[in-house]
């Protein structure tokens, strides 16, 4: 029979501890030594929304890696991002233009990573940084939404509370007085438009029978109207424009063998020569009157002695007396 030693056995002991050790720290880091070597991949957020090492990585909901490592950017021009390694595990393509999404895996907080695959472009290589989003939880969501209506609620309750003091410095003693003096006014006039309605009610109840006989003749009067619209409809209008047209046709007619000197009337106004004539008619007129009042004996002949009468002189001919 073989006997082992103390020393051995102690030793074998402490080997296993370590080995353990050893894969139960890579394990809670995200490397199982026992599923071969894996992929891994580098991506960068600002705030890694409570991401930490060993947090599941998933493609399409089913997990295929883990985070490996969160650690500080070193370069001048990142300072404060941090960049997160993570790992996949299987056999899985991608393109360059994938996304790594920071997603909370369920209602108690936890976070996990999720690849957003695309497969449009160059595949993917380890060591490749992926484009970092994070993607809004429920009470991120609803905290995102509260915070602003949160700070206009609190303007609004600045501005109102310096309004009420403003308005407590403004309104002193004299100003409450009157405040209340008006409210008491408007009482006592409510109370009187309430006292004007009961009388107009009394009023209407009155005069019932006349504001039915009044409102009889306004049906009447519109009866009578809806009538006489009826017979206007029932006019012929278009014969009555075409009557009116004919007769305006007419007047235009006449009005252009006026200005063309046709008929008595045309060469009357267009002929000056008619007027002339007209006028030295008239003249020749009022001379032969005129000489018959103050001479009608040179007209009217009576001899009744047989006296010689004189020689008629034509006064026409004559100079008209001014």
């Amino acid at each position: 029979m073989i006997h082992i030693s103390r020393e051995f056995k102690t030793g074998v002991f402490v080997i296993a501890v370590a080995a353990l050790f050893i894969w139960g720290y890579n394990y809670l880091k995200g490397h199982n030594l026992f599923d071969g070597p894996s992929n891994t991949y580098f991506t960068e957020y600002n705030n890694v929304q409570g991401l930490n090492t060993a947090s599941v990585v998933t493609v399409n909901g089913y997990e295929v890696g883990k985070v490996v490592d969160i650690s500080f950017n070193t370069a001048p021009d990142k300072k404060g991002a941090l960049k997160v390694e993570f790992s996949v595990e299987h056999d899985f393509e991608f393109s360059k233009n994938s996304i790594a999404k920071i997603y909370s895996a369920s209602l108690m907080g936890g976070k996990s990573l999720a690849i957003v695959p695309s497969y449009e472009g160059e595949n993917a290589v380890p060591g490749d940084f992926l484009s970092g989003e994070i993607e809004s939880d429920m009470f991120s969501s609803v905290e995102e939404k509260l915070n602003p209506l949160q700070a206009k609620l609190e303007s609004v309750i600045v501005s109102a509370d310096s309004l009420l003091v403003h308005l407590n410095t403004v309104i002193d003693d004299e100003s409450k007085s009157r405040i209340k003096s008006t409210i008491k006014n408007l009482d006592l006039t409510m109370a009187n438009l309430n006292e004007i309605t009961k009388h107009a009610d009394e009023l209407l109840v009155l005069n019932k029978e006349n504001v039915t006989q009044s409102l009889e003749n306004v049906e009447k009067i519109t009866e009578n109207l809806e009538r006489f619209s009826d017979s206007l409809a029932q006019v012929n209008v278009q014969l009555l424009a075409q009557k009116i047209a004919t007769t305006l046709q007419g007047i235009e007619k006449l009005t252009t063998g006026i200005n063309n000197g046709k008929g008595t009337l045309g060469k009357l106004v267009n002929d000056d020569a008619v007027y002339d004539n007209l006028n030295n008619a008239t003249k020749e007129l009022e001379a032969l009157l005129k000489d018959v009042k103050l001479h009608p004996k040179r007209f009217v002949h009576f001899s009744l002695f047989g006296k010689k009468e004189k020689e008629y002189q034509d006064t026409l001919s004559m100079p008209l007396e001014k």
